[in-house]
C-alpha cells in the first residue's frame, strides 16, 4: 500500500529494444553523440561562469573544465565529409550576421593549445643565465610566463554558439529518428526479433 492508502501502481510493460544497424542508424547514433558534446559545453560553460564569479578561482577547475569544454566543441567539428558532422555553413545558419566563423576557429586553436600533447598550455618557461660583476657567467636562471585564465567573455560566447547548434542537431536527430523508423516498417516481427536485444534501465528504478 502506498502511504495514501492506494495500492501501488503497476509496473510499466516491458519493452523490448533491439540493436537496429544501417548507415541510417549509425548517422543518428552520430547526430545524438555530437548533440550530448554540445550539452556538455553547455555544462561546462555554466560551472566555469559561477568559478570565474568568484573573488580566487581555482586554477585547477578552471584549467580541467575549459579544456572539457573544447576538446567536446572541438568533436562536432571533425576533419571528413559526413553529414552527421557540423560545418561552417551551420554556424552561419545557427549565429547569422555576427561573427560566429572567427569565434569557432580561435576555439579550435585553442583546443590545439590546451590538448598540445608536449607544450604545456598555462606556463612558459626560460632559461636565463646570470653573470657576476666581471660579466661572466655565474649561475642559471629559470623564468616563466604564466597564461592568463579564460575570460568570462569568452565562456559565454562559447555557450552561445553551443545553445544555438544544438537547435540545429535537435531537428536532424529528430528528422533521422522519422527516417530509421520508416525504414523498419516493412520489417516483420520475425525480423525485429532476430536483432541483438539491448538491455534498457529504466532511471527511476534506481540502480
Amino acid at each position: 500500500m502506498t502511504s495514501n492508502g492506494a495500492p501501488p501502481a503497476p509496473p510499466p510493460p516491458a519493452v523490448d529494444v533491439r540493436r537496429v544497424e544501417g548507415e541510417a542508424a549509425e548517422g543518428l547514433a552520430g547526430l545524438v553523440e555530437r548533440f550530448d558534446d554540445l550539452q556538455s559545453v553547455l555544462r561546462c560553460c555554466e560551472r566555469l561562469v559561477a568559478e570565474l564569479a568568484g573573488d580566487d578561482p581555482d586554477e585547477v577547475v578552471v584549467e580541467a573544465v575549459w579544456t572539457m569544454a573544447l576538446l567536446s566543441y572541438a568533436r562536432c567539428f571533425p576533419a571528413g565529409d559526413s553529414d552527421v558532422h557540423l560545418t561552417e555553413d551551420d554556424l552561419t545558419a545557427a549565429q547569422p550576421g555576427g561573427e560566429v566563423v572567427e569565434w569557432h576557429r580561435l576555439l579550435l586553436q585553442l583546443r590545439d593549445h590546451y590538448a598540445d600533447p608536449v607544450v604545456n598550455p598555462r606556463e612558459r618557461f626560460s632559461v636565463g643565465v646570470t653573470q657576476d660583476d666581471a660579466g661572466a657567467a655565474s649561475g642559471v636562471a629559470i623564468t616563466s610566463a604564466r597564461q592568463p585564465l579564460v575570460d568570462d567573455l569568452t565562456v559565454r560566447q562559447t555557450g552561445a554558439i553551443a545553445y544555438a547548434l544544438r537547435g540545429i542537431l535537435d531537428e536532424r536527430i529528430e528528422s533521422r529518428q522519422k527516417e530509421v523508423l520508416e525504414g523498419l516498417k516493412e520489417a516483420s516481427p520475425d525480423d525485429l526479433d532476430r536483432l541483438v536485444r539491448l538491455d534498457v534501465v529504466d532511471p527511476s528504478q534506481g540502480p
